[in-house]
């Protein structure tokens, strides 16, 4: 079978498990980023700044008679509450289903309570209590949401029950009859239902086609990608093949005929080394192109376990004479990250240093709990240069210790680069008993 063959093959098979995966009834696909915290917060303040400007206008313009310090206990909560969310920000700038939920009902309870301060139901404002639950239905899985429609459903309910009647400064109370009471009660419960579901389902079937179009782009850039590595390999083998074995045999009979002591020894050998790393690199190239042709790329949307995720990432780097131990130093269920090539890259990078540069071992230790995942890469060589361990993470550094060059520049850039777009936090240290330390941190919003 010839290559294109196999490779329409290929996508075909892509485009029929994803079709499997997407019609997969109840299948839920969302965004790995989740709500972000950023925006929650902005929000949060501009409810917080309506809320006080309109309890303001109504006891100094409308002379409304309202029980301030109760309302300003609450407005002062949700000020507390976003002061905390604020501070997170720098750890995680976006939130989890659990958190973004915990958030949103918050929200909604906050203004339930408000709302029932002031005039419960009969409160112009009352509908501003399905804001929260709008938002969840555009970004959370179907449970999620189902917590905040019923939180606002018996917000509501309570609303109708537990109400302060607003008192409007000598017109007395203005009672509005039962039935619409009842009306209302029954019109914002109904718009709840109808917008946890109606608004998730528009938001699940618009990140389905978008999980849709992702895989067909990644079955797009496979056959790309193969096709560009097998015509360059193709390419290269051609136009270098002849060359190269000229040169291989001219090499080989310059070897011959000059004696070992000659001053041209040297460079004849290593025009023969140079020319035996160019049949290497030709040869790369084309176990490049089977690899290409076996890789699945849907494989790239599954989360794996974080050991073997790290194995993977070091696999090309193992050296014969050094060992290279991953120990998990929690326990319970090891966390799951994406196969991203960010992390594979990023964390291979940092395992080739650390390899690089040991003696005998390199550990990486592997620490979670429900916060937090925590990665530390330690090897017992030398360590990080003194001169260059307050600069680690620039491209292109260099420095000379104890007579010898040290490097760490490019490799480290890249991988803080690539794994800071992750969400992940790195400190470079050098251990009290020798070694280098390279610690790698991720919020909870990252792992599964």
């Amino acid at each position: 079978m010839t290559h294109s063959a196999t490779d329409t093959l290929a996508n075909e098979e892509i485009a029929a498990r994803a079709a499997r995966l997407f019609a997969e009834p109840g299948g839920e696909i969302r965004s790995d980023l989740g709500l972000s915290l950023r925006v929650q917060t902005l929000i949060r303040w501009l409810a917080i700044i309506g809320q006080t400007a309109a309890v303001g206008v109504a006891i100094g313009w409308m002379k409304l008679n309202l029980p301030l310090p109760p309302i300003m206990l609450a407005i002062a909560s949700s000020i507390t509450v976003n002061l905390y969310a604020h501070a997170q920000l720098s750890e995680s700038p976006h939130l989890s289903d659990r958190s973004a939920t915990a958030y949103l009902a918050f929200d909604t309870l906050q203004l339930t309570t408000l709302l029932s301060l002031t005039g419960g139901l009969t409160n112009p404002f009352v509908v501003l209590i399905l804001a929260p639950l709008t938002v969840a239905a555009a970004v959370l899985r179907r449970v999620h949401v189902g917590i905040l429609v019923a939180i606002t459903v018996l917000g509501v309910a309570a609303l109708g029950i537990f109400d302060k009647p607003l008192d409007w400064s000598g017109e007395g109370d203005i009672l509005f009859p039962p039935l619409y009471r009842v009306g209302l009660w029954a019109s914002l419960s109904f718009a709840a239902l109808f917008i946890g579901g109606y608004v998730w389902r528009v938001a699940a079937e618009t990140r389905r086609t978008a999980a849709a179009l992702a895989t067909t782009q990644l079955a797009l850039a496979r056959e790309q990608k193969v096709s560009a590595v097998g015509a360059l390999a193709a390419a290269l083998a051609h136009e270098l093949g002849t060359p190269l074995g000229t040169i291989s045999v001219v090499a080989g009979e310059l070897a011959r005929d000059v004696s070992p002591d000659s001053p041209l020894r040297e460079d004849i050998e290593l025009l023969r080394s140079q020319s035996a790393r160019c049949r290497d690199i030709l040869a790369d190239l084309s176990r490049q192109r089977v690899l290409a042709q076996q890789e699945d790329p849907l494989a790239r949307l599954a989360q794996v376990p974080l050991s073997q995720l790290i194995e993977e990432a070091a696999a090309p780097h193992q050296l014969p004479d050094k060992r290279l131990q991953i120990i998990a130093l929690s326990e319970g269920p090891e966390p799951r990250l994406p196969h991203q090539p960010e992390l594979l890259h990023g964390l291979g990078n940092l395992v080739q240093n650390a390899l690089q540069f040991a003696t005998r071992e390199v550990m990486v230790e592997l620490v979670w709990d429900a916060s937090s995942l925590n990665v530390t890469i330690v090897d017992d060589g030398p360590g990080f240069a003194p001169a260059l361990l307050a600069r680690l993470g620039e491209p292109y550094l260099s420095a000379r210790d104890d007579d010898r060059p040290v490097s760490h520049g490019l490799g480290v850039f890249i991988a803080k680069t690539l794994l800071g777009r992750t969400g992940a936090r790195l400190t470079f240290a050098n251990r009290r008993k020798g070694g280098a330390e390279v610690a790698i941190v991720w919020g909870q919003n990252y792992f599964t």
